[in-house]
């Protein structure tokens, strides 16, 4: 809490400028819309520091590795982190919140008696490094009590020492406060002043700085910065006591303060007149948008329940391609190595294994990839040192492939790892992780307007909305933000109430259409939570519009 009454004007409120300074100067852990945000408070400044050299850590990650073996590790990594995030928040005319954090640490992970240990410490110097490494092989060894069979690592060639980092040509934490603030002070006003009666902005900017060495030969340095702009707007009618929202079309990318440039040549002219944004994002244009859709959707008809023909957005349809198909195809959930956190997956190693299990139509070409332009997912190496790559997943329809690390590999008869290793902090241990999965374009030139025409009956869907789906990933239901009725090959009206059910596999096989590249984009979430203790991590999702034939809809039956 902020006590310093100097600064409080005579109503006893803080006035903007002043609370964005000394918010600047860091205000604690923060924990709000559900996330949770980690580190120590900093100032603004400190966001920029540059850190340790590179010498300086190859120089401490040696030590780790030499205490390591001496012990008698036939395995090490060691992973030197600093975590710097700033999120802004904002409610109509008020700032909420500001918060900068940095975290600092190491993480080592060993292999000792054919088991792993881990341990995590912030003290950064030499001997605190030596005894955390000692402490990481007392761990395996204590392990291995339990060990039933050795650790298997699918080998990696060492590549000395290598630097990365996302081509950014602005970054965000460059960009003072107050012009962020001011941004999205002008989006809520943008939203109040079309018809929103409430609306909340926020900027989630985040930068990783990481370092890796291993046994195995690699000193890896990545610096890597994401940013996601959003809001939510909400209409009220007073009078029947009716409210509806519409929340932010905007995807979090792997760029910097450059998407927020909006420029005119990103932009896509998606059906009922909704603007769609590739690599660029207006935040102040869809927000008025945003504030128009809410109004509407108060006098929206509601939706006949029955059959369907969906037209599905990019920005609604990453969601399900996350959870139908990101998720189910984690190697770890198949063995049911993963289960507690959000459950297994109905894609078991014997559908695999036969070589023909049609997971979808034979339009489905889904790939996983950590190296796609723009992505969350994008890095060069991941968290285990393997060079990222992309890989089928869903080939033709057929299942053809999986997510796997390095001691996974071995299972699936790998001889590599997929490069899909990591952790959210230095003091987390790395583990199996969704890259980037994404659907392919169509490659016959089509375009969401011509989809469209030759719908006779159907539903076009934009955004994400709430959303369940069952413990193998298979029985599911999705929401969404926007629905339009579509007849006779027309749009002819907004709809409200709407969800549709399905099973992964059926609903991947009424795949009927994609287009084509040019209305290909991503779609991403910051926050994709998995194991225990928790972690999160930011992956992406890109696809065309996808229509789906005869697909179950069923009115929401809400009443406000």
């Amino acid at each position: 809490m902020i006590k310093n009454s100097d600064k409080l004007n005579k109503g006893g409120t803080l006035k903007r400028r002043d609370f964005i300074h000394l918010s600047g100067l860091g205000m604690g852990a923060l924990v709000t819309s559900g996330f949770l945000l980690n580190g120590n408070p900093v100032s603004a400044a400190q966001l920029l520091h540059p850190g340790l050299e590179n010498a300086e850590k190859k120089t401490l990650a040696d030590i780790a590795l030499n205490a390591a073996k001496s012990q008698g590790a036939t395995y090490t990594d060691v992973r030197i982190g600093r975590y710097l995030n700033q999120f802004l928040f904002t409610r109509e005319k008020n700032v909420q919140n500001i918060a900068n954090t940095e975290s600092y640490g190491v993480g080592i992970r060993v292999i000792a008696e054919g088991t792993w240990g881990f341990s995590a410490t912030n003290d950064v110097s030499p001997d605190g490094i030596k005894k955390c490494a000692e402490t990481a092989v007392a761990i395996a060894k204590a392990n291995s009590i339990m060990q039933k069979e050795p650790v298997i690592l699918a080998p990696v060639q060492g590549v000395g020492e290598v630097s990365w980092e996302t081509p950014i040509t602005k970054n965000p934490f460059e960009i003072p406060v107050a012009d962020k603030i001011d941004l999205l002070l002008s989006v809520n006003a943008a939203a109040m002043d079309n018809g929103a009666t409430f609306v909340n902005s926020n900027l989630f900017m985040v930068n990783e700085q990481k370092y890796f060495a291993s046994s195995d030969g690699s000193y890896i340095d990545q610096n890597i910065h994401r940013i996601w702009p959003t809001f939510n707007v909400t209409a009220v009618n007073q009078s029947e006591g009716k409210f509806r929202s519409r929340q932010a079309l905007s995807a979090p990318m792997g760029m910097g303060y450059e998407y927020l440039d909006g420029l005119a040549s990103e932009k896509i002219q998606a059906p009922a007149g909704l603007v769609s944004y590739r690599n660029s994002y207006d935040m102040v244009e869809d927000a008025v948008a945003a504030a128009k859709h809410a109004k509407e959707k108060l006098s929206a008809k509601s939706v006949t329940p029955g059959k369907y023909d969906l037209v599905l957005d990019p920005d609604h349809l990453g969601l399900t391609i996350h959870e139908s198909v990101g998720h189910p195809l984690e190697l770890d959930r198949v063995l049911g190595y993963e289960a507690n956190y959000a459950g297994t997956s109905f894609a078991t190693l014997d559908k695999w294994r036969q070589g023909d299990f049609k997971y979808g139509s034979d339009l489905v070409n889904i790939v996983a990839d950590k190296t796609q332009s723009k992505s969350l997912g994008l890095t060069a190496y991941d968290d285990e040192g393997v060079k990222c790559k992309e890989w089928d997943l869903i080939k033709d329809g057929v299942l053809v492939n999986y997510q796997a690390i390095r001691d996974q590999a071995s299972i699936i008869d790998e001889s590599e790892s997929h490069g899909c290793c990591y952790a959210d902090s230095w003091d987390s241990v790395q583990f199996q992780r969704m890259p980037n999965v994404s659907l392919k374009p169509g490659k016959d030139k089509l375009s969401a307007h011509d989809m469209i025409k030759g719908v006779e009956k159907g539903i076009y869907i934009v955004g994400r909305g709430s959303y369940s789906i069952d413990q193998q990933r298979y029985n599911f239901q999705f929401g969404g933000q926007l629905f339009y009725e579509i007849k006779d090959g027309e749009i002819v009206g907004m709809l409200e109430d709407v969800a549709y059910q399905s099973n992964t596999q059926e609903f991947w096989n009424s795949c009927a259409q994609i287009c084509d590249k040019d209305d290909y984009k991503l779609f991403g979430t910051f926050f994709d939570g998995k194991g225990q203790p928790s972690q999160v991590s930011a992956v992406s999702h890109g696809s065309a519009t996808t229509r789906f034939n005869g697909v179950n809809v069923i009115n929401t039956g809400r009443q406000i």
